[in-house]
């Protein structure tokens, strides 16, 4: 493991296309992971889920703030694979992962990928498990959905970030609500809906 660590200090150190992976890595273990799911919004986090929906071609998707998990999860069990935003979101992946293997090997993008989702995972899964306490949900479910959830997000923050995407991209949009201690379920019809 410490070699492997090294290995990828020197990556980050060797190749410019990386150099805000490190700073991303501190930024996402510094999150808040969750701590106002549930909660009303206040008007900064409203206009950040509006730019999201905007910036991903949906402007007329308006945010719904969801109360409880029960409704989360029936929004997360009904969010299609194949909907037009899901669609929208792997495109844009699609097009940042060419972007970023412009310049890098497959192999290596493979390892700084798996080092940003090794790197994540502890304090996302921390902070759902204490979510999970304080609002005394007892069903496992939320803690792997809503990790799944902001480790993809993580990863394709970090692409956008490698790629020189600007603030406003939809990849880091939707990191900062995640930020903001939100779960972004999906847009669903005209409703972007969040827990």
């Amino acid at each position: 493991m410490m070699a492997e660590d090294d290995d990828i200090d020197e990556i980050f150190e060797e190749l410019p296309t990386l150099k805000s992976v490190a700073p991303f890595l501190a930024l996402a273990g510094n999150v808040h992971w969750f701590r106002t799911v549930g909660e009303d919004p206040d008007m900064e986090t409203v206009n950040l889920a509006r730019a999201y929906a905007e910036a991903l071609g949906f402007p007329e998707a308006e945010p719904g703030f969801l109360g409880d998990w029960e409704e989360a999860a029936d929004a997360a069990e009904n969010t299609e694979i194949n909907s037009p935003a899901w669609e929208a979101e792997e495109q844009l992946r699609a097009a940042l992962t060419d972007d970023v293997l412009g310049v890098l090997d497959e192999q290596t993008l493979e390892m700084v990928m798996t080092h940003v989702a090794s790197g994540v995972s502890e304090a996302i899964e921390q902070g759902a498990t204490e979510a999970a306490q304080e609002l005394r949900i007892f069903d496992e479910e939320f803690v792997r959905a809503t990790s799944g959830a902001a480790v993809a997000a993580s990863y394709q923050a970090a692409l956008a970030a490698m790629t020189g995407a600007d603030e406003d991209h939809p990849f880091a949009l939707r990191f900062q609500l995640f930020e903001k201690g939100r779960w972004p379920i999906g847009i669903i019809g005209n409703s972007f809906l969040i827990f």
